[in-house]
């Protein structure tokens, strides 16, 4: 209960005011702290704020983490999944059978989103992703490539949003 209460309050500094965030990365993730935090605008569109969680606030791919984003106008799942997938294709991924499979899983679990949905991925400590929405668990995919895939959209080397993976990762604005 102390180290909850010690993560909520810091992510409460911090800004992210997220209590369905911080018990889901507390509940998976070890000593889980704010790594970083980032907007997604599209033109004059805001799309989501994304927030970072890893142990002591120092990610590694290979540790459990959870990725918050909180939705800023409203979206349909299918839309999310297919971004997810043409994501994922941009960073050089090309089995299509994967790909269409990921796409059928994703839009099964991701639900249309309005104005402050939160839509929390965790990358948990088999490398399988677990999906919440504000704070309840929606989902599972248990498959490390797609952990791997899925999450490099927002913090892999080859992310379409640099600015995004360097704020996400705990760098400075630029």
């Amino acid at each position: 209960m102390r180290k909850f209460l010690i993560t909520l309050f810091i992510s409460l500094l911090a800004g992210t005011g997220a209590w369905a965030d911080v018990d889901v990365a507390t509940r998976h993730v070890p000593d889980a702290s704010l790594v970083g935090k980032a907007r997604l605008k599209v033109l004059f569109w805001k799309v989501y704020d994304a927030e970072l969680y890893a142990p002591n606030g120092d990610w590694s791919a290979d540790a459990p983490f959870a990725l918050s984003l909180n939705y800023l106008r409203k979206l349909e799942g299918e839309q999310i999944a297919k971004r997810t997938i043409v994501e994922m294709r941009k960073q050089g991924f090309e089995d299509e059978v994967t790909l269409a499979r990921w796409f059928d899983d994703m839009r099964s679990i991701i639900p249309d989103v309005e104005k402050n949905t939160r839509i929390t991925g965790v990358a948990d400590d088999t490398q399988n992703t677990l999906f919440y929405s504000d704070g309840k668990l929606i989902g599972e995919i248990k498959d490390p490539l797609f952990t791997q895939k899925f999450f490099d959209i927002w913090l892999g080397e080859k992310s379409s949003q640099p600015k995004m993976r360097n704020k996400l990762l705990g760098g400075t604005k630029s």
